[in-house]
């Protein structure tokens, strides 16, 4: 039951941040602000205990979520073979660039912090 309440609060405040996002016109996706949101619930623990659950429960099942695309690649597996290795040259490409951003933006916190 209270990993019903913790999906309760996910979904209740990706909703907001959706009613924010699509209300105010702001230039981020729904979705962020509802995680942002979140963020700053978490700290109250009528929140956090609940969500703690879902998470549990959620993870607890996690290879489902993989069947959905093991099925997308065995339905289109002539654009696999075809496309295959730009797809992989694609993944890597854009995961080392990902981390070489994370990298970079942490060492100018760092450097920033220690100047302070």
């Amino acid at each position: 039951m209270n990993a019903l309440r913790g999906l309760a609060w996910l979904l209740a405040l990706q909703s907001v941040g959706e009613l924010l996002a699509r209300g105010l016109s702001l230039p981020f996706p729904g979705p962020v602000i509802g995680m942002l949101l979140l963020l700053l619930a978490l700290r109250f623990p009528v929140v956090r205990e609940p969500v703690a659950a879902c998470a549990n429960f959620l993870l607890m099942h996690l290879s489902l979520l993989f069947v959905p695309v093991g099925v997308g690649v065995m339905t289109h597996l002539g654009l696999v073979s075809q496309y295959g290795v730009r797809i992989l040259a694609v993944i890597v490409l854009s995961t080392w660039i990902g981390l070489a951003v994370t990298v970079l933006t942490l060492h100018l916190f760092k450097e920033k912090k220690h100047d302070a």
